[in-house]
């Protein structure tokens, strides 16, 4: 980290942003103003809409036709972004100044190999020729531990896993070696375990090159154990700035106290009352298999075997009646799998019961059966029909599950809504209309309309903001106590599912590994992978630890 005399590499002075609109201008900065000296990193934290990628792409110079900048100054190493060229902007942006998004499946080109991705920009920025260029970029894959460089390099972005396509873009991101690079929630898509290797890959290569970082992020804990300094922007204005131990130990904006306390802390438990694991399960899975693929018509005739995949194998489980059931693992462990299994979105062998009654197919999953389970996807955005207005949306299950038409529907779906803490009003409203929150109260409330006895949540609160995901969380904690509804509950946040699961379940490509019951899965004798998802877990925000000399946690990672 710079000492605090050195001159800042980034300065962002009194500077505010406004959108032009056919409503007006509206407001996306106001008079930010922050500093990042060279190794330094400093966290920006807000929700969606804050203001947090308006800031980033103004300092990338990358701002779209109808943003107009009304005052203050930008200025990288001394020099006024603001007042440069285009010429002279593109020649910084990818050479000095870096930047890693995201989600890196959108920030590669689907048509180019990651190889001739990374080569061209040390062609463009390094002026070496093709040669030295794939030679360079090989080596940079290497250095960012990839582990067949050589391979990779002619890999297209979808041959590539998520955190082999992040770490590509974090090569590419730190291959001239800027003096600055801006991460813009660069682990949000990923699992937990890949996501704590890509958080010690940046710190490494910050550590070894001195850059100078800011890091956006909702996630308080992440930034918590990553930053020296953090800014606090709430709807487009800095709230709240210092050292991160005296920022998130003693808030002093109300804004930060709310996004503090909405953190999921596991030893504050929601679980509610315990379910009687005496009483006869309602959901069972017996040695539940789903594999995808399948042999190609002309290989029936000869010997080839086809492309299998096997997305579970032999899973066994229960759910009791109003029990909450958590299940955790990486990308690709097969927990959505088993979700669509149990919901008949996938083919299975094996058995499923409910209530008793065998299910051995989806042909045998009845109206009673697919009244009593539902199901809520990870983005209410694809869930969603956007050509349907909410009410529209909501009157389907009545349609296929209950008498209700007419004037006693749209009573019940005026109830519903209420009851998810939406107005009545939005059921004439169309999806695009509505929060990411708001979405996904009214995808919670349509999987409730026909009142059922087992709800699966396949990564709810993932694309949510933390103070969202808590209200969410709120709704069907209070739902439960209602309705007496069990959840399956799957997710990446291990601290949430502490909070509220009676049990958790961990599974590993495909295997259940085990079941135990929350307050035990902590135990030293839990199995190995438990263990490697717990300590990859970013630690939640301390509220009461001691501060150190540098107003960091004691005890705490400093990169």
């Amino acid at each position: 980290m710079t000492s605090d005399t050195a001159a800042p590499v980034l300065s962002v002075e009194g500077y505010s942003l406004d959108y032009l609109t056919a409503k007006g201008p509206f407001h996306a900065l106001k008079d930010i103003s922050l500093s990042i000296g060279a190794g330094e990193i400093v966290g920006l934290v807000g929700e969606s809409g804050s203001g947090k990628s308006s800031l980033a792409w103004s300092i990338m110079r990358y701002l779209p036709g109808n943003a107009h900048e009304v005052s203050g100054t930008i200025r990288f190493d001394g020099s006024d972004l603001m007042a440069r060229s285009n010429s002279e902007i593109e020649a910084i942006r990818g050479k000095r100044i870096s930047m890693v998004f995201q989600d890196p499946a959108t920030s590669l080109n689907p048509t180019l190999s990651l190889g001739r991705q990374i080569s061209e920009v040390l062609i463009r920025h390094q002026g070496l020729s093709k040669k030295q260029a794939w030679a360079e970029a090989e080596a940079r894959l290497a250095h960012v531990g990839l582990k067949t460089p050589a391979q990779m390099m002619h890999r297209y972005p979808h041959e590539a896993s998520g955190g082999e396509k992040q770490r590509v873009v974090i090569a590419t991101a730190f291959a001239c070696n800027p003096e600055l690079i801006i991460f813009d929630e660069p682990t949000t898509a990923l699992d937990v375990i890949t996501s704590r290797q890509i958080l010690e890959l940046f710190q490494s290569l910050q550590q070894e090159t001195g850059v100078a970082s800011l890091y956006i992020s909702h996630d308080l804990a992440l930034v918590a154990s990553t930053a020296h300094r953090v800014s606090v922007i709430n709807r487009g204005e800095i709230v709240e700035q210092g050292k991160v131990g005296e920022i998130f130990i003693r808030p002093q904006d109300p804004y930060t106290k709310k996004l503090i306390a909405a953190v999921p802390d596991p030893s504050v438990r929601l679980a509610g009352s315990e379910p009687d694991y005496a009483a006869k399960p309602l959901a069972e899975v017996e040695n539940v298999s789903v594999i995808y693929g399948r042999k190609p018509f002309f290989g029936r005739f000869s010997k080839k075997a086809g492309n299998h995949v096997t997305g579970n194998r032999a899973v066994n489980l229960a759910i009791q009646p109003g029990e909450i059931l958590g299940i955790v693992g990486e990308s690709g462990s097969g927990k959505s799998t088993l979700a669509k299994a149990m919901t008949g979105l996938n083919k299975f062998e094996g058995e499923i019961r409910f209530e008793g009654r065998p299910i051995h197919s989806i042909a045998d999953m009845s109206d009673s059966y697919r009244r009593d389970v539902q199901i809520i996807f990870q983005h209410p955005d694809a869930s969603l029909n956007p050509r349907k207005t909410i009410g529209d949306i909501l009157s389907r299950p009545y349609r296929l599950y209950t008498e209700y038409s007419g004037k006693a529907m749209r009573d019940e779906i005026s109830r519903l809504l209420e009851q998810v803490k939406l107005p009545a009003s939005y059921a004439s409203r169309y999806p695009h209309q509505l929060s990411g929150g708001e979405k996904q109260r009214v995808a919670i409330a349509r999987a409730f309309a026909s009142q059922p006895k087992l709800v699966i949540c396949d990564e709810i609160t993932s694309a949510l903001d933390v103070s969202v995901q808590a209200s969410v969380i709120e709704l069907l904690m209070e739902l439960r106590e209602e309705f007496g509804t069990a959840y399956l509950f799957i997710t990446h946040d291990l601290n949430l599912v502490r909070q509220i699961a009676h049990r958790i379940a961990v599974m590993y490509r495909g295997d259940l590994i085990e079941i135990a019951p929350t307050r035990d899965i902590t135990a030293p004798q839990r199995a190995d992978y438990t263990r490697q998802l717990l300590e990859a877990v970013p630690v939640p925000v301390a509220r009461s630890a001691p501060l150190g000399s540098n107003g960091s946690h004691q005890g705490e990672a400093r990169s």
